[in-house]
């Protein structure tokens, strides 16, 4: 396999005493293109991801019955909950109509409401557990339990690589989450398909991504380790037969060098002129969602931007004053992200989603807080073949549980897949006697939300 031109050109310069194009083309590998089942909507999915819940009726799906009958706790509102709530709470956030669609949008979010037109919002989506950990694996890897593969690995297993020098699955989450690695996981698929994690509270590219830089060995002479320890496992593979977690992390480690040239460019939010960073504010999250971007447009398949190390939109107590000021933290860098994509036309094939992993009860918890609530809550998707302007499904008239239009986690993972080309039945792995696959044995395209 040859390399592309700028890979071939960045190498042969690390390699003046060198090797030659044939001889780098003999040791890098990587993972080639592959055809999904039919045309992609989207080239790549971008996931603002919510951690804690947030509660849909303050943002995106408003419930007056509820303000009007707060106090109160009707048997409507009497679902069972991770832990006991009281009376119904009364929203003081005031909803308009937005855009043409006249989508309804909370005070919250005034830039973000701005794109009204481009959100498809889904007010019925549902899950089923209310605790943290299990509601977090079944968002990302569509099931109740960690170790298997995640959304994001499934696309880097079924598309391949679009950029060899950069991995094609990146959760960008603050601090050091070491709980929520199996958030990113391979699983049991090879594991070149893993997330790369990158802590974005340090914009050092070299201090965001550990050892980018190998400074014992110069580019060449590890280009040389590299070609003896290809040179090895071809030896091992030739008398064992082929091993393909040892393909997996043949082409890790050439990944890794690889990354030595782009990562550095890529990862440097700090290259981006001061306007644009000034659309988007400061911030670990607004500097996740500049680096979302800048990931997309060099060919990274899935970027996840997590809010938060841990759960702040868990909001158990002073649900109000904290849902402020996270609204506040959020809505300037997703309108930033929504309008950059859309100016450098990159809005069309990258599906965007928000959302938490489920939502929040209308009903009070500790006097001010709202517990969690898997029966129904809001996401949003937009561009990358997502119908803009579009409100999808109900909640009841409390905001309590999802009794229109549903759709599970399945549903939306069926979805997702569908808009990147998958058949999500037919997107499969073999694995211990049986054939898996992300929405295990159910799941629908959900095709109303389609454009």
């Amino acid at each position: 396999m040859d390399l592309p031109l700028f890979s071939r050109r960045r190498a042969l310069q690390t390699v003046a005493a060198g090797l030659g194009t044939a001889a780098l083309a003999d040791i890098l590998h990587a993972a080639p293109l592959k055809a999904p089942h039919f045309p992609a909507r989207a080239k790549r999915v971008i996931h603002l991801f919510m951690n804690g819940g947030p509660f849909q009726c303050d943002l995106f799906d408003p419930k007056p019955e509820a303000n009007r009958l707060a106090g109160k706790r009707p048997d409507a509102a009497d679902l069972r909950t991770e832990r006991p709530t009281g009376a119904l709470m009364g929203v003081p956030f005031e909803f308009k109509q937005h855009g043409q669609s006249g989508t309804a949008i909370s005070e919250l979010l005034p830039n973000t409401a701005r794109h009204a037109d481009e959100l498809c919002v889904i007010r019925s989506m549902h899950t089923d557990n209310p605790n943290h950990g299990p509601a977090l694996f079944m968002m990302n890897n569509g099931t109740l339990t960690p170790n298997r593969p995640t959304l994001g690995a499934w696309l880097s297993y079924g598309l391949g690589s679009e950029n060899e020098n950069l991995p094609n699955f990146v959760a960008c989450c603050p601090g050091r989450p070491v709980r929520f690695s199996e958030l990113w996981s391979s699983g049991f698929l090879p594991g070149e398909h893993q997330g790369m994690y990158v802590n974005h509270t340090n914009l050092d590219p070299k201090k965001m991504i550990p050892f980018l830089s190998n400074t014992q060995i110069p580019p060449a002479d590890q280009l040389r380790q590299l070609e003896l320890m290809r040179r090895l496992n071809s030896e091992h593979q030739s008398l064992r037969g082929g091993d393909p977690n040892l393909e997996a992390r043949i082409r890790a480690m050439e990944t890794a060098y690889r990354m030595q040239i782009d990562a550095s460019d890529a990862f440097d939010v700090e290259k981006e002129p001061a306007s644009i960073r000034e659309a988007y504010g400061k911030g670990h999250f607004a500097n996740g969602c500049i680096l979302a971007r800048r990931l997309a447009e060099r060919g990274v398949r899935f970027i996840q931007v997590y809010y938060g190390n841990g759960q702040p939109w868990d909001t158990h107590s002073k649900h109000n004053e904290t849902t402020r000021k996270l609204c506040a933290d959020i809505d300037q860098p997703v309108a930033a992200l929504l309008s950059d994509l859309k100016s450098r036309g990159m809005l069309e094939d990258t599906l965007v989603v928000w959302g938490g992993e489920f939502g929040r009860t209308p009903t009070t918890e500790n006097a001010d807080g709202r517990d969690h609530n898997p029966w129904g809550f809001t996401m949003w998707m937009a561009g990358g073949g997502s119908r803009g302007g579009t409100t999808y499904g109900e909640t009841d008239e409390f905001g309590f549980r999802a009794v229109s239009n549903k759709v599970h986690i399945h549903d939306l993972h069926a979805t997702i897949l569908h808009l990147m080309g998958f058949d999500h039945e037919k997107l499969t792995y073999r694995h211990a006697g049986r054939d898996y696959r992300l929405t295990d044995v159910s799941g629908e395209v959900v095709h109303p939300i389609l454009a």
